[in-house]
């Protein structure tokens, strides 16, 4: 079977503060900026993966989901157990001074893991848990 991975979903509650976090601190290339019915859904991706992508969208607007399952959600995404996204970068240190830098809320400085993964974490503007692993 031929099949790669297109696209990725991550949930953003201010599209404005998300822009500027992945294009901005994380150099993400902006692939498409769409609104609709008063909200908007951002296409990044890596400049280097034009096959890749990563689409910020607003979870109120997803189908089916409840009142109260937006609660959830939104309670989730302030916790930053909703949703996760790990990158890699040969640069771990510098990428984690450029997001401190930025003033992005760490949840864990560069450490190597129990399991041998040197990485940080930082949560996104929407509370979303981003790790970076370093690439070797």
């Amino acid at each position: 079977m031929d099949i790669t991975i297109h696209s990725t979903f991550l949930p953003q509650n201010d599209p404005d503060a998300s822009l500027a976090f992945y294009r901005d601190q994380l150099g993400f290339e902006v692939r498409n900026d769409v609104a609709y019915g008063g909200m908007r859904w951002i296409t990044m991706g890596a400049a280097g993966q034009p096959g890749t992508s990563l689409v910020l969208y607003p979870p109120v607007a997803s189908p089916g989901v409840t009142d109260a399952e937006r609660r959830t959600i939104a309670e989730m995404m302030a916790k930053g157990t909703y949703a996760t996204l790990i990158l890699a970068t040969p640069d771990l240190d510098g990428a984690y001074a450029r997001l401190q830098a930025g003033g992005a809320e760490v949840v864990e400085e560069p450490t190597v893991q129990p399991y041998g993964v040197r990485d940080c974490a930082v949560r996104d503007p929407a509370g979303n848990m981003i790790r970076i692993q370093e690439r070797r």
